[in-house]
Parts: C-alpha cells; sequence; structure tokens
C-alpha cells in the first residue's frame, strides 16, 4: 500500500467544502415570500387603501391591483416596485370589492419582465394550476416611470422564471344599516349597489305628492319620483326629472351643461324638452380626449294611456310611466359613478351624460355627438364611451330569465327555459341574464375589438368575481341570426356573456357611428324581460324577478340583495374600465 498523502485530502476537503458554501450561498440569496413584509394581514375590498411593504433584502415586488399614485394623484394599472435591504414603502392600493384573496407577488430586485394570469382566470385559479411556478403564457414589463410609481405594459416576454406570492385576505364591509336580504353584502366601498338602489328606489318613488300636481305644476306626474319622463311629448314631468340631474350633478362638483336641441316631431310641434343634461370634470393631462358615461333618461311614451299592465291583459303592449329597469337603473348607475369620481384627479375628461328621446331614436345621443362634439369642439376625441341601459335582471337569478306565475306562464318554480320562442317578444327571446356588449362590430364570426373584449374579460374574472360565470361568445360558424343564441347553449348557458353585435339599439349606436368611437355596455334582458316597455317596469317587479328564495333554481336569496348585488356588480365594472382607460385608452380597430 501507498503512503497516504494528507495534504491532498485537505485540498479535496477544502474544494467541497467551498462547492457547499456556494450551494447555500445560493439558496439564502434566492428571494421567498417571507422577504417582504405586507404590513397589514386583511385588506378592505371597495376603498383605496395605504399599505406598508418593507424589504428584508433587495427585490422587486409585482402589485397586480389599481393604485394611486401620491405624485400625480392619478390612477394606474398595477406597478412593479424595487426595494433595497430594509427599505419601506407606502402606496395606496384598491383591493378588488367583490373577492376574497388578493396576491403580491416577489422576485429578484431589478426584474424587468413577469408572468401573469390569462385574462379568462382569476390571480387564484392562475396560482392553483402553478401559473407562477411554470410560466408559459402571458408576460408584462416595465415601461417608464410615471410619476411615484414605475409603468407597466403587457409583453411576450414573461421572463421565464418563477415567481412567489404573498396571500392577504380581502373582506369588504357590511354598513350598519342594512341587512344581508337587504342588500348589506354591497353597501360600501367607493360605489356600492345598495347606493345605486336607494338612488333607484328615489327616482321610481310612486308615493303621492300632492305638490307636484296640477295646478301647482301642470302636467306633474303627482308622485315623490321622477315618473312620466316622456321625451318628445310636450310634458312638464321631464322638465322637472331633468332639473334634478342638474342638481345632482351640480352638487357633485361637476360643470353641467344642459345641452338642448330641436326637435320637431310629426305635427310640427317643436318639444321644449328635447335636451340632455351633461356633467363635466376635466382632465390634467389630455382635457381635450373626453371618455363619457351615459344612461338615456327618457322612458318609452305610454301608448296605451299608461294603463294597461300585462299582468291584467295576458299581453304586452307599449309604454310606462316609472320605467325602473329601462332606464332609472342605469340613471342610477351613472349618477353613483359621477359622485364617486368627481373625487379622483384624471388624464381626460370625464364626461357624464344623460340622454334624452333614446326611445325615440337615439335622439340626443346623436345630436350630442353629431352637433356638439363634431360641430362645436372639433378639437375634442372621445376616446371611449361606456353605455348603461337596463341593469339588474336579471343576474343572479339561475341562468336565464325567471319563469312561471306572473312571469309570463308556465310552472311556477321551474328552471328556466333556455328555448327561444320564435313569435315575437317572449320570455325567453333572450335568455342570458347580463351581457356585457362591445362595438362597433362588422362581422359576427371574429373579434374585431379584441383589446376592449379581453380587458371586460380580464376585469370580470378577478375584480368582480365572476370567473365562473363569465364567457366570451364568439360567432364561428353560426348563422347569424341565432349565432348568441347558439353559442351560448354550447357554452353551458353561462351568466354573463362578453360579446361583439353588429347591431346597436341603444345610445352607444351615435359614439360608433358618428364617431368612430369604440364603446362598451352593460345590461340584462331585453325582449325576454316580461314589464320591458310595459307599465310593470317598476322596482317591485324588479324585485320579484330577482327573488329566488324557495325556488327550484338560484341562489336562495331576496330579492332585493339580488338586485343590490347585480347593480354593484355592474356598477364596479363600469368603474374599473374608467381607470383602465383613463390610464391608457382603446380605440377602435377598424379605422
Amino acid at each position: 500500500m501507498g503512503r497516504f498523502n494528507y495534504s491532498s485530502l485537505l485540498l479535496i476537503l477544502l474544494l467541497l467544502n467551498a462547492s457547499m458554501v456556494g450551494c447555500f450561498s445560493n439558496d439564502e440569496e434566492k428571494i421567498s415570500a417571507n422577504d417582504v413584509s405586507i404590513g397589514i394581514d386583511v385588506l378592505t375590498g371597495g376603498y383605496f387603501q395605504e399599505v406598508f411593504m418593507t424589504a428584508k433584502k433587495p427585490l422587486s415586488i409585482y402589485v397586480p391591483y389599481l393604485i394611486k399614485d401620491k405624485e400625480s394623484g392619478f390612477v394606474q394599472n398595477s406597478t412593479i416596485i424595487n426595494l433595497q435591504e430594509n427599505e419601506e414603502l407606502q402606496i395606496s392600493i384598491l383591493p378588488p370589492p367583490r373577492i376574497e384573496q388578493a396576491f403580491f407577488f416577489v422576485s429578484d430586485f431589478g426584474r424587468e419582465n413577469w408572468p401573469i394570469r390569462d385574462s379568462n382566470e382569476s390571480w387564484k385559479n392562475w396560482i392553483g394550476r402553478n401559473g407562477h411556478i411554470n410560466p408559459n403564457g402571458n408576460g408584462i414589463e416595465i415601461v417608464k416611470q410615471e410619476g411615484f410609481l414605475s409603468k407597466i405594459n403587457s409583453s411576450r416576454n414573461n421572463g421565464e422564471s418563477s415567481v412567489e406570492y404573498i396571500e392577504k385576505s380581502i373582506q369588504r364591509g357590511v354598513s350598519s344599516a342594512y341587512s344581508i336580504e337587504n342588500g348589506g353584502k354591497y353597501s360600501t366601498g367607493l360605489v356600492d349597489g345598495r347606493s345605486v338602489y336607494n338612488m333607484l328606489y328615489h327616482i321610481t318613488d310612486e308615493s303621492f305628492d300632492a305638490n307636484d300636481c296640477a295646478p301647482l305644476t301642470p302636467l306633474g306626474d303627482c308622485a315623490v319620483g321622477y315618473l312620466d319622463r316622456w321625451a318628445g311629448q310636450g310634458n312638464v314631468a321631464y322638465e322637472d326629472a331633468a332639473m334634478f340631474l342638474i342638481s345632482e350633478l351640480t352638487g357633485y362638483g361637476l360643470d353641467v351643461k344642459e345641452h338642448r336641441f330641436e326637435f320637431t316631431d310629426i305635427f310640427g310641434n317643436q318639444n321644449p324638452e328635447s335636451y340632455n343634461v351633461c356633467g363635466y370634470h376635466y382632465g390634467t393631462e389630455f382635457p381635450d380626449e373626453w371618455l363619457v358615461f351615459g344612461a338615456h333618461f327618457d322612458v318609452a311614451p305610454p301608448a296605451n294611456a299608461g294603463v294597461l299592465d300585462p299582468h291584467d291583459t295576458g299581453s304586452r303592449t307599449y309604454g310606462t310611466r316609472v320605467g325602473a329597469y329601462d332606464n332609472s337603473a342605469g340613471t342610477s348607475m351613472v349618477l353613483t359613478a359621477a359622485e364617486a369620481l368627481t373625487a379622483f384627479d384624471t388624464r381626460r375628461t370625464m364626461v357624464f351624460c344623460f340622454w334624452s328621446g333614446e326611445e325615440g331614436g337615439k335622439r340626443g345621443s346623436n345630436y350630442w355627438t353629431e352637433y356638439y362634439v363634431l360641430g362645436d369642439n372639433p378639437e375634442v376625441t372621445v376616446t371611449n364611451y361606456i353605455n348603461l341601459d337596463m341593469a339588474g335582471v336579471n343576474w343572479p337569478g339561475g341562468g336565464g330569465a325567471p319563469c312561471g306565475d306572473e312571469h309570463g306562464g308556465g310552472d311556477g318554480n321551474c328552471d328556466p327555459d333556455p328555448e327561444p320562442d320564435e313569435d315575437g317578444y317572449p320570455k325567453d327571446a333572450e335568455v342570458w341574464p347580463m351581457r356585457v356588449y362591445i362595438g362597433p362590430s362588422i362581422n359576427h364570426n371574429n373579434l374585431d375589438q379584441a383589446e376592449m373584449v379581453y380587458l371586460n374579460e380580464w376585469i370580470g374574472t378577478d375584480a368582480i368575481g365572476v370567473e365562473e360565470q363569465q364567457r366570451i361568445l364568439v360567432a364561428s360558424n353560426h348563422s347569424e341570426d341565432t349565432w348568441k343564441y347558439d353559442v351560448w347553449m354550447e357554452e353551458g348557458r353561462p351568466e354573463i356573456i362578453v360579446y361583439e353585435d353588429t347591431t346597436a339599439r341603444s345610445d352607444h349606436a351615435a359614439f360608433q357611428d358618428n364617431l368612430g368611437t369604440i364603446t362598451v355596455g352593460y345590461g340584462g334582458l331585453v325582449d325576454g324581460y316580461w314589464c320591458y316597455h310595459q307599465v310593470c317596469d317598476t322596482l317591485e317587479e324588479m324585485e320579484d324577478w330577482m327573488d329566488t328564495t324557495s325556488k327550484d333554481y338560484g341562489n336562495n336569496n331576496t330579492g332585493v340583495e339580488n338586485l343590490v348585488n347585480s347593480l354593484d356588480m355592474i356598477t364596479w365594472y363600469a368603474i374599473y374600465n374608467f381607470f383602465h382607460l383613463d390610464e391608457k385608452p382603446i380605440l377602435n380597430q377598424l379605422n
């Protein structure tokens, strides 16, 4: 046996030790979720909230929520923050109002490209499928610093390496003024469904008011609320209702303008109530770029003298006094959004408009787009338009129009029949409860405005919390006449549909046709609502339709709770769209 070389052994041990130390050092340097402290355990949903973050070593944090920049005052979508060891940062975040978990992502200091979820999934499910560990899809990157926060953009490069995540709970407060059955779960936040409901209740209040009757108020509606809003009918009730809008918008601090326009009826009469009411909140960076919220304020005129109720006659006619669904609901949501958003500095000018004469053929919005914008303000670009026309019937409620009893016949507790009736205006002509409609579109076989479609899918699947209920409908190879229904059935009757349509029956059409503006609208059933354009279009009827207690379908909630939930959801959809589109408008891809 040869002589043992202790010097060689010592050298080998030294080399092994150095190698092992290197391995341990790399492990220690790897960023983990424990390397950053987020100084709050439970976030409050629906309000901007100050959150402290402290780094234990140099690292980057991706915050995938709406954030208010403390220097610029603007709201932006997401940011990436670099923190040095022991550095602390305070940031104002909007925890989503309708989900229960928030996620923050951590990686190496200075990382520029990050993986993100797909538009059709929530952060929770993205993590559940290990999207943060095995990134194989979409990405984002830092593009520039805007004020205090870095600004991000989409990217094909997701960094190709994993990220760590930190999970925090979100709890939305319940106002002590309301029980759960009366919408308490949706009673707090920047906007909330219960406040929308309260405005809707006020506008549609049919309680007798002697001070609003002749001779004190000739042709008044004799009601506490604002009924008989028949534009183009020569009645004082519409003028009275318009003054209510002016008072509300002025109280919010908006610059309110009355846009009167000429409308001469078939008898040659000039109608005095042919005008729109708009409130303006001017942008500080791009004041000539306007982002418009709109809802028509008029209701279907009383062709049947306002007395023929289909509940009594068994058949539909035309005309209403109250117009709770069409369109006091949309009006109430725009008012609620206007009050909330005027508290923010914005890059672009916000305009909140209430249109006259929609029921007569979109007269008010046609006038405003063609004459006020193109004629009087040619320097203005309307970047996007958000339309709120009819909301609250029928989501959530079981996947389709309710049926039975006083809702058009059928068994009292049946699962809503998905088969359409081909004979006109049946309750099931449109059976999807909630729709997000986008345009302009020139065909039904593919997406012409894909960016707007995917933005609304992105908002809905996480912040709004309807990942499981929401689907994009694309016509594929179906007939133009039936494609929505055909695809809806193939998708398993989703409760919320996002789609493009080549037709338009509301004020968004004026923006598409006259200005080439890409629009997004929110609404419920149209022809499928038994009381659409009927005397029975009242708040009580909406609550009855939304009631799922002791039914064989739905969520076993009161009509008020479901209605408040629906109003809350749609208003938040619109608010999220506004913040996204103020930061980065989505322009018409067909131009």
